[in-house]
């Protein structure tokens, strides 16, 4: 009797824990916290609190521990005993430091940041709320350690520790952005991004290709777009939230709307934007290099050259954009989860104001030159099951395509022909990954991936006084590229202080061109060509926490860039007495990277981070002389020149450090500030060795901050240090129109600084004012490898409402 009686009290005990709702709040404000992640110490249930702050934990093991995290608040450990000790009500001790996070661009699941060896910085919503980022590239760039380059308004190409374009990856909920046309060259796919539309930004700095595959050499980029909310019950859920926002440098005009309905199982958000840029204005104060106080308009038929009003604004930079987002989810149970997602962005046409800068014979060279409109649609649907099975716990399928179009226009000045080349691709993914955890202290993660590209290329000439239309050669051969991989990276929690990664990827990649219809413009002695080949890419890694207040990470690793398109495709850069051939032998770049991570909290308001690296680039791709049926020269339209190809013949590296310090300071003021330094060299198609091109100089952005109830302040100065002319790349060095000039006449990258103030204020519970002035001091920079200045003194107001 005595041991039934013990039984049904331990059985009593343990259903109230079981059905107990555990509230959480902040330990100081008493305010409720919602995004706290909650896990099991033995991974069987997970949980995140609601915006009330409340959490319903499902029937757990009697011995086990629940981690409470969340962004900014220390990591807190609580057995059932102890929960039912504080009647289930959670009280987290606040820190504004950084060191405990969730994160999901490491594995493409949600994991804990302290268990990630390689460094991630991440931008959430509130932050994008503050600063108002006109477009997805701002974004990136308000981590302080992400570069952008831009050549146009309507541009922004990152730079992560000297790399970037094609050896760089983006990523929209998971699914691969890349395509097989990303260049060498500088490109502009993020704007395709709607800031208002993302959840959250991480950037995983280092190599990515164990779990992403090709490009991810410098870094991954991953986007997480708005989610649908269920309400989890009968009655319904609707919230949204619009925006409306004015720039003065660029006279812009933004509109934003979402909308999120939700019942208990089924949920719909929409998400639409609309932008609106007028000629970018740059600042009063910087060199004079970087003012065109003309641009070219073409009246009664003939091109003329027009003196500006105002030779401040950078004609033609302007251009509107649209972006649509709507998404599904269907939610039947606690195992299973369902999303569909269409994205859809469209740019008008705009100005690439570098070429427009471009000389000859004292006018100017180029009449037009600018992009076609830019367009990216994507279907994606994502499948997720969490089960019990021998082989996983949790277990993902993502199928997507997506449609890119872009096109370059371009007519010289005063001449009437106009051409335009046009590239569409339909790409293609499906992503099936697993995690399991095969004990109390390692996790699984393993995967499989295929992907597909499909590019079409076409060219056309226009006569613009006569009206004839005519083919002319296309950018690219039309072309397949395929990838297909499997991958499988463990991770194994020693001790509370140590966990060790390890994760290897197998890659298979081919591609087909077809060249026929270029055979007009370009005689080659072949019509098509293809390649196949692999790539096997590993990571080794470690996490060492000796004490609550510090952090040691390691990393290494390796990564890959197969060929693509771009690569192949080069036959169209052919010059008098070479031609370009392509390379059925190609192989993948391969990096190999480590990094030294040590981040420390100095009482509770100081953290310090410092990570240093170093990446070796081996077998880049590089032009070099080639044979052709044993054959070093052949005849090509009508001269003999020599053979040439894309080999895997070069080489380069780039080390450098990354700094950050976070400071909370008393009566609500915090400081934070990040700062980058890096070195790159890369071997050129003559064998000689340069500075790297897309190694960014010293920078970085300090900011001041201060909160105090509804209000929100923050100064900040962003920075860079200067450029030497013989610290610039060899490719770099001849561009005039890019360039300022140094007191010898030759093309250098001044040092600039620009001090900002920005604002939030939360007026009711539903409306809030933003805004700031960008630039105050109007300096005229233009960051280094850009061909647009950044914009003058900029007063920004945005007004948003929530419901």
């Amino acid at each position: 009797m005595l041991r039934l009686l013990l039984s049904l009290i331990l059985m009593s005990g343990w259903f109230i824990a079981s059905g107990q709702r555990i509230q959480i709040i902040d330990a100081d404000t008493r305010e409720p916290l919602s995004f706290v992640t909650i896990q099991t110490t033995d991974q069987s249930w997970s949980g995140v609190s609601d915006e009330e702050g409340a959490v319903d934990m499902p029937n757990v093991q009697p011995d086990v521990s629940l981690e409470f995290r969340r962004i900014g608040y220390e990591t807190l450990s609580l057995t059932l005993d102890e929960l039912r000790a504080y009647d289930f009500q959670v009280k987290m001790i606040s820190t504004n430091i950084e060191l405990d996070q969730v994160v999901v661009s490491a594995t493409r699941w949600e994991q804990d940041r302290n268990r990630v060896a390689a460094r991630i910085r991440s931008v959430d919503p509130e932050t994008v709320q503050l600063q108002n980022p006109q477009t997805a590239a701002d974004l990136l760039g308000l981590t302080g350690e992400v570069f952008i380059q831009k050549s146009q308004q309507g541009g922004g190409s990152p730079m992560i520790r000297g790399f970037a374009t094609n050896r760089l990856l983006y990523t929209i909920d998971g699914v691969r952005m890349n395509t097989a046309i990303f260049r060498g060259g500088n490109i502009q796919n993020v704007i395709n991004l709607d800031p208002f539309a993302i959840e959250q930004t991480e950037v995983l700095f280092g190599p990515g290709s164990v779990i992403y595959g090709s490009d991810a050499i410098g870094g991954v980029m991953s986007f997480q777009t708005i989610q649908p909310k269920v309400s989890g019950s009968d009655t319904p859920l609707v919230t949204g939230s619009a925006t409306g926002r004015y720039a003065s440098a660029n006279r812009e005009q933004t509109g934003h709307l979402d909308v999120n309905v939700g019942w208990e199982k089924w949920a719909f958000s929409t998400s639409l934007s609309s932008w609106q840029y007028g000629h970018l204005r740059q600042g009063q104060h910087g060199p004079d290099d970087y003012v065109k106080p003309i641009h070219v308009r073409r009246l009664s038929g003939v091109d003329e050259i027009a003196t500006q009003e105002d030779p401040l604004l950078q004609i033609p930079s302007a251009y509107d954009q649209v972006n649509i987002l709507q998404k599904v989810r269907f939610r039947p149970n606690d195992e299973w989860n369902l999303e569909y997602g269409f994205h859809f962005s469209e740019t008008t046409p705009y100005g690439r104001y570098d070429r427009h800068n471009r000389t000859r014979n004292g006018n100017p060279r180029y009449a037009e030159w600018k992009y076609g409109p830019q367009m990216w649609m994507m279907n994606h649907l994502k499948i997720e099951y969490r089960g019990n099975s021998p082989f996983y716990d949790d277990v993902q399928l993502s199928l997507a395509h997506q449609a890119f179009e872009e096109s370059r226009i371009d007519r010289d000045f005063n001449q009437p022909e106009r051409r335009t080349r046009t590239e569409e691709v339909n790409a293609y993914s499906l992503n099936l990954d697993f995690i399991k955890n095969t004990g109390e202290r390692n996790l699984l993660f393993y995967g499989l991936e295929y992907v597909q590209n499909d590019v079409q290329s076409s060219g056309m000439s226009e006569d613009i006084v006569q009206g004839i239309v005519a083919g002319t050669s296309s950018r690219y051969p039309d072309a397949t590229w395929r990838s297909l991989a499997a991958y499988v990276n463990n991770e194994f929690r020693w001790s509370k202080q140590w966990t060790v990664q390890a994760g290897v990827r197998y890659n298979r990649f081919s591609l087909d061109a077809d060249f026929r219809d270029n055979q007009e413009f370009f005689p080659l002695p072949f019509e098509e060509a293809s390649l196949a080949n692999n790539a096997l890419t590993g990571s080794l890694g470690t996490v060492f926490r000796p004490s609550g207040k510090w952090v040691i990470r390691v990393n290494a690793g390796t990564a890959f860039r197969a060929p693509n398109v771009d690569d192949v495709g080069k036959i169209f850069d052919s010059e008098p007495g070479a031609v370009v051939v392509p390379n059925t032998d190609l192989e993948a770049e391969q990096a190999y990277n480590l990094d030294l991570g040590v981040a420390t909290t100095i009482g509770r308001s100081v953290n310090l981070d410092i990570t240093a690296y170093y990446t070796s680039l081996q077998n880049a791709m590089a032009r070099r002389n080639f044979t052709i049926n044993g054959q070093d020269s052949i005849l090509y339209d009508g001269i003999v020149s020599q053979v040439q190809a894309i080999q895997n013949a070069a080489k380069a590296k780039v080390y450098g450090l990354q700094f950050g310090l976070n400071i909370d300071l008393p009566r609500g003021f915090a400081f934070r500030s990040n700062l980058n330094m890096q070195h790159g060299e890369e071997e050129l198609d003559d064998g000689s060795v340069s500075p790297s091109r897309h190694a960014a100089p010293f920078f970085g952005v300090s900011r001041l901050m201060y909160e105090a109830g509804p209000l929100l302040l923050q100064t900040y100065v962003q920075f860079q240090g200067e450029r030497s002319f013989e610290d610039l790349s060899m490719e770099e060095r001849s561009k005039d129109e890019i360039y300022a000039k140094d007191d010898q006449g030759r093309n250098y990258a001044p040092a600039w600084y620009t001090l900002n103030v920005k604002a939030q204020y939360q007026v009711s519970e539903s409306f809030s004012l933003s805004g700031g002035l960008e630039n105050i001091t109007d300096q005229r920079y233009r960051p280094y490898s850009s061909g647009l200045s950044g914009p003058g003194r900029n007063f920004i107001l945005a007004a948003n409402v929530a419901f």
